[in-house]
C-alpha cells in the first residue's frame, strides 16, 4: 500500500475542559471518518487541556496518559484509525514530561515521544514546569514509519535529521503554535508565512510528507494560535492546509513517492 489517508484536526481547546476538548476532537474526526480512508490522525499539542492551563501541572495524567489517552484509544478503534495524540503532560518518576502518543487502530499506544526542544522564549518557561526529553522515536505503524516532534522541534533541523536516519517516511508535529494577540494583523500575517515556510523547509529537506496539528484561536489572553494545519509533501507543496478556523485538514498521500526519493536523494546517510 502506498496510498494513504491523513486528517489533522485543528481546533481551540477550551482550558481544563478535558472532556468537552476530547468530545470536539471526536466531532471532526466524525465528520471525515465515513467518507474518507483514514490511515493516520494527527491531533494538536495540548489537545486536552489547551494552553496555559495549571491543571495540567497540578493534575497531570499518569505515565500512560490517564483517562486522555483512554479516551483516544477509544476513538482510534471506533475509526479504524492510527492516532498521533497531539500531547498530554504526563508524571514518570515524579518528573513532568510533555508527550505525544502514537496509537494504533487496536487502540494500543506503539510510542511515545517526550518534547526535546521546550520553549522558553520571549516569555515561555516550559522548562519551569517540564522536563526536556533525550529519545527522538519514529513510530511503526500498519502503513508507514512516523517520525515524531511537537512543536518548537521545527526549529531544530537536525531533530528531523535524525527521524530519517530512523527510516521517517511521514513525520506528525503537534503543535501550539502562537503569536501575540497584541500583535498587528500585518505582524500575525509574517508569523503565519513563516509558520508555512518552516513546514516546507522540513518536508524538502527530510524528502517526507510534513503534517502540522496546530491550535487555533485564543490560548489566553495574551496569545493566538496561528491555526495553518497542513499536509506538505516532499517537494515543499501544500497537498492540504486550513486557515485560522476550526477544521479538519485531509488529504491523500502517496508514500511510493517518499520511497522512490529516498533511493534516488539518500538525504539521511550523507554528511
Amino acid at each position: 500500500m502506498t496510498k494513504a489517508g491523513i486528517l489533522c484536526v485543528q481546533y481551540n481547546p477550551i482550558l481544563g475542559d478535558k472532556s468537552g476538548n476530547l468530545e470536539k476532537a471526536e466531532e471532526i474526526i466524525n465528520q471525515y471518518g465515513d467518507d474518507n480512508k483514514l490511515d493516520l490522525v494527527v491531533l494538536p499539542e495540548f489537545f486536552s487541556t489547551g494552553i496555559c492551563d495549571k491543571s495540567f501541572i497540578n493534575d497531570p495524567e499518569d505515565e500512560n496518559g490517564g483517562d486522555t489517552i483512554k479516551v483516544v484509544q477509544g476513538i482510534a478503534k471506533r475509526f479504524n484509525t492510527n492516532i498521533i495524540a497531539g500531547t498530554v503532560i504526563r508524571l514518570v518518576d515524579g518528573k513532568r514530561y510533555n508527550t505525544s502518543f502514537a496509537i494504533n487502530r487496536n487502540g494500543e499506544t506503539i510510542a511515545k515521544y517526550d518534547k526535546i526542544h521546550l520553549y522558553n522564549f520571549a516569555g515561555g518557561n516550559e522548562d519551569k514546569f517540564i522536563t526536556a526529553g533525550k529519545e527522538v522515536v519514529v513510530a511503526d505503524f500498519d502503513f508507514a514509519k512516523v517520525g515524531m516532534s511537537i512543536c518548537f522541534d521545527i526549529k531544530f533541523p537536525m531533530h528531523y535529521r535524525k527521524l530519517i536516519q530512523q527510516g521517517a517516511e511521514i513525520i506528525a508535529s503537534p503543535s501550539g503554535w502562537c503569536t501575540l494577540s497584541a500583535f498587528s494583523e500585518k505582524v500575525k500575517s509574517d508569523f503565519v508565512k513563516t509558520w508555512q515556510g518552516m513546514n516546507m523547509c522540513r518536508a524538502t529537506e527530510t524528502l517526507t510528507y510534513f503534517v502540522t496539528a496546530n491550535q487555533v484561536g485564543l490560548a489566553d489572553k495574551e496569545l493566538c494560535c496561528v491555526g495553518n494545519s497542513m499536509i506538505t509533501d516532499p517537494i515543499g507543496a501544500i497537498v492540504a492546509g486550513a486557515d485560522t478556523y476550526e477544521s479538519g485538514v485531509y488529504g491523500e498521500i502517496d508514500l511510493g513517492i517518499v520511497r522512490d526519493f529516498k533511493k534516488l536523494y539518500p538525504v539521511a546517510e550523507m554528511e
